[in-house]
């Protein structure tokens, strides 16, 4: 259908006098609030403001991954490679996690080979389920593989992706390219992608679920340790404990220890002090003499 509304918008703008244009008649357009040839400098200034787009560049995350992330986000345009520890689990969850303060906020994900993704887990950590495709299995063909993701990338803001996926190197080099000509973000869930090394790494160190004792108790929360690594503005390592997710259900940070508060010494009763400790016994005077 043809959109005649369009057609009127652009003849209104036309018309605008922040434009110079005219009105039917031929004498300029009145301005707001009876005027006529223009509008007030502050009014010009708001309307012709550039848009701050250094927020645009960055993808929300949840309040937990603020602290380790370059920006309080994920750089549109790069890739980001989650891991584990040979012997540690957690990689998928930390992945999950990552992406749902963009989910949250409005994007759709999309997650490649990843069969085993649970989505309850998914739920539960904040993903939004309405804006998440699965591609469990994309074929055994490696040029499947790498045309499955692309065609994601170039309408999906966060691809998640297996690493030890069916991907060979030089797909991998131009999916790369992909996404920074897309403006999305590319999640390697597992390590990196190969032959390829991310400007942005989150591995896990060390993951316990609390709450189990030896054939008794519930899983109440793990507990995580991730390092973050990378090149550029993400040069400078970071690490931090999160509930990954927490007593409560959420992707929270773990809370420091307190420091113990050292006592003091009880007061007697009213009117008396407490008695001195007792001295020390003196220590047994050596011998001067030589021996016999």
């Amino acid at each position: 259908m043809f959109d005649h509304g369009g057609v009127a918008r652009a003849e209104g703008l036309a018309h605008d006098p922040v434009t110079g244009g005219r009105a039917a008649g031929g004498s300029p357009a009145p301005a707001p609030g009876g005027r006529t040839g223009g509008v007030g400098l502050a009014e010009l200034a708001g309307r012709v403001r550039p848009t701050d787009l250094a927020r645009d560049l960055r993808l929300p995350v949840l309040p937990a991954f603020e602290p380790l992330l370059p920006g309080a986000g994920l750089r549109r345009g790069t890739t980001v490679a989650v891991g584990a520890r040979p012997g540690v689990t957690g990689a998928t969850s930390l992945a999950l996690a990552l992406v749902a303060g963009a989910s949250r906020a409005g994007s759709w994900v999309a997650a490649v080979g990843l069969g085993s993704l649970g989505l309850v887990a998914a739920d539960e950590l904040g993903l939004s389920l309405e804006r998440l495709v699965l591609v469990a299995d994309p074929g055994r063909e490696r040029g499947g593989w790498a045309s499955v993701v692309a065609a994601l990338v170039d309408g999906f803001d966060v691809v998640l992706v297996a690493a030890g996926g069916r991907l060979r190197a030089a797909d991998a080099r131009r999916l790369v390219a992909r996404v920074r000509e897309r403006g999305s973000v590319l999640v390697a869930v597992g390590g990196e992608l190969p032959g390829e090394r991310s400007p942005l790494r989150l591995t896990v160190t060390s993951s316990a679920w609390q709450g189990l004792g030896d054939g008794w108790g519930h899983l109440r929360g793990r507990r995580v340790a991730v390092a973050v690594e990378g090149r550029g503005e993400a040069a400078r390592g970071r690490r931090a404990e999160l509930w990954l997710p927490g007593p409560d259900g959420a992707v929270a940070p773990v809370e420091p220890v307190a420091e113990p508060i050292p006592l003091r010494p009880r007061p007697g009763p009213a009117g008396q002090r407490s008695a001195p400790a007792a001295p020390a016994p003196p220590a047994p005077a050596e011998p001067t003499g030589e021996a016999g």
